[in-house]
């Protein structure tokens, strides 16, 4: 190019062909590892305009869902330290979208609830994480969504 000046959309894409072929994408973990970088750099992106992040969203989405969580329960069904789920429950507590409330079957643990103005604000995101998720899945069908749906559910909840 004149100048020395590159174009470096297409040595990009060029390089990426190249890795493309590399041993390393018939890598199972690798595979998962990439498509979840991917997924969450997209919801991350559509979450952000509700003022959420994937984690926060997945707080907020079970705390609306009426299952009535322990912070415990979150951390161990998220796979977060339970000092990261403390951190998320705070941060939506303060912004008025969860409340903390005894358990009722044990005073000692409290569970974690969408207040109304947490289940307005969940619907609004929800939408946005599925429009992503759909424009990332864009190339899918589906049925190929259904099933890797299926499989996926089968490796992160086996047994």
């Amino acid at each position: 190019m004149p100048g020395g000046a590159r174009n470096t959309t297409s040595e990009a894409s060029g390089s990426d062909e190249r890795l493309q072929k590399s041993t390393l994408t018939d890598d199972l973990s690798f595979l998962l590892a990439r498509a979840n970088a991917l997924s969450l750099a997209a919801g991350n992106a559509a979450l952000a305009r509700h003022g959420l992040r994937v984690r926060s969203y997945s707080v907020l989405a079970l705390a609306a869902d009426d299952i009535r969580p322990s912070q415990r329960d979150l951390a161990t069904f998220l796979r977060l330290d339970p000092s990261q789920v403390v951190a998320l429950v705070d941060d939506l507590q303060g912004r008025g979208l969860v409340r903390r409330e005894a358990d009722p079957a044990d005073r000692r643990t409290n569970v974690v609830v969408a207040t109304a103005e947490g289940r307005k604000l969940f619907a609004a995101a929800q939408s946005a994480a599925r429009d992503a998720e759909r424009a990332l899945h864009d190339d899918i069908t589906p049925d190929q969504r259904r099933t890797l749906g299926e499989l996926l559910r089968l490796l992160a909840f086996p047994g």
